[in-house]
């Protein structure tokens, strides 16, 4: 059996494990230790295991990870989101759909401080759907829109999603956070548009309470999103002002989450236990399959697949269009059954070198790939921010209500990713500015 064969076989193997339910660390840790076996033998794979994780966890880059997700779950459990949400409220409430839209608003506001699509979701959801309910909003619309809403975490940074694949690609993060953020603001945007459209049309989507904020309450409002604001500019602005390595702006953004939760009297002993155990499950599980996916990445170098792959993509002169179009598809099929980050680390070892060879740039494809791996967040079967949502309102909507609300959202993202590809510079241009002298 030649290297390229077992190669296959690996990768055949791992699907057929994943198809099983077997944990994906696990999954791709074992495949890749018996793959190496076999193109190497015993004492080489050993190393190889013994080596990447330590080489993996060694990388600097990575310590922001549990530190972004620190400061976001402090703001989720100390309630420091709320008067992001009332603000936005009390500006946006004439337009039609106001309060969804203001929800809309909120969840990317809090998208600027966790980098969890299900943490935004789930923060923002509680905050604003019990809300939209009470106005007899329609329940597909009210929690369509939250749940598509979530996805914003995965865009906006700080994005964990953006900062594993900067790893596992060799891509600045910081540039991607820049083009992450362009694209987010679009999806906003879409979103927006969207809710305001569809309640133009159809007004008995969101009947209109009557009540508006005055000035002065307006004004008011403003002073109560100093939690979010100040953790937004000092994370952010100190990351693309080039102070700061994301590292320190995440070790800076969980410090500042803590003392401003402390401040407002909301940093209990609950809090505090339930955010770090969060915190340490969720880095947890991300190493875990991240240096499963640093093995897979090694088998696959040595086994010659990766390279095989890119130059089959060359070789066969298929067009670069047809290229991406085959791997969009791909991840939107991806999306319904794996979690963003499982499904991204998995593959990316063997799309890497396909998007290479077809000349694409790799801090574009990222934001593609982020961007296109959200949408199955709100995809069925699976759609996990769906069923987030579903946690939320309990038994008041059905699951099947909810997934035709996302739809409307699935269309719109859709439209996101079309205007990415056919018009790059909606990417490159904020990340060109960053590397610019």
């Amino acid at each position: 059996m030649t290297s390229i064969e077992i190669g296959f076989l690996g990768i055949g193997v791992l699907v057929l494990l994943l198809a099983l339910r077997m944990p994906i660390g696990l999954s791709l840790i074992g495949v890749s230790f018996a793959g190496i076996w076999l193109l190497l033998g015993e004492r080489p794979a050993w190393g190889i295991l013994r080596a990447v994780p330590y080489n993996f966890a060694a990388n600097w880059t990575l310590s922001s990870v549990p530190m972004f997700l620190l400061m976001g779950y402090v703001s989720y459990h100390a309630g420091l989101t709320q008067g992001l949400f009332d603000a936005a409220k009390a500006w946006l409430s004439r337009l039609p759909g106001g309060t969804a839209i203001s929800a809309v608003c909120g969840a990317a506001g809090f998208a600027a401080v966790t980098g969890s699509s299900v943490a935004c979701a789930a923060a923002m959801g509680r905050m604003a759907i019990p809300e939209m309910l009470k106005q007899r909003y329609d329940p597909g619309i009210a929690t369509g829109a939250l749940a598509a809403a979530g996805t914003l975490g995965a865009l906006i940074p700080p994005s964990i999603l953006l900062i594993i694949y900067g790893i596992m690609a060799n891509v600045q993060i910081g540039a991607l956070f820049m083009g992450g953020l362009a694209i987010g603001l679009l999806s906003l945007a879409f979103y927006m548009a969207l809710i305001m459209v569809r309640i133009w049309l159809n007004p008995e989507l969101a009947p209109r309470s009557g009540q508006h904020a005055g000035m002065a309450e307006k004004l008011r409002s403003l002073s109560e999103t100093w939690p979010i604001l100040t953790l937004m500019i000092g994370v952010l602005g100190g990351l693309f002002a080039g102070v700061m390595t994301p590292t320190e702006a995440g070790a800076l953004g969980a410090f500042l989450a803590c003392v401003i939760a402390a401040t407002k009297r909301r940093l209990t002993w609950k809090v505090i236990r339930a955010t770090l155990l969060e915190t340490v499950v969720t880095s947890t599980s991300i190493f875990i399959i991240a240096i499963g996916a640093s093995m897979l990445a090694r088998f696959i170098a040595i086994s010659g697949l990766g390279q095989f792959l890119g130059d089959l993509v060359t070789e066969t002169q298929l067009a670069p269009a047809a290229v991406l179009l085959c791997v969009i598809l791909f991840y939107l099929a991806l999306g319904m059954f794996l979690e963003p980050i499982g499904g991204m680390l998995i593959t990316l070892p063997i799309v890497l070198p396909m998007m290479e060879g077809a000349g694409y740039e790799l801090l574009w494809f990222g934001i593609i790939l982020a961007k296109v791996l959200e949408i199955g967040m709100i995809t069925p079967p699976i759609g996990l921010n769906v069923f987030v949502i579903k946690g939320v309102v309990g038994d008041q909507v059905r699951l099947g209500t909810i997934f035709k609300g996302a739809t409307w959202f699935i269309a719109a993202d859709l439209v996101v990713v079309a205007l990415a590809v056919f018009f790059p510079a909606l990417i490159t241009y904020l990340p060109a500015l960053l590397r610019a002298p």
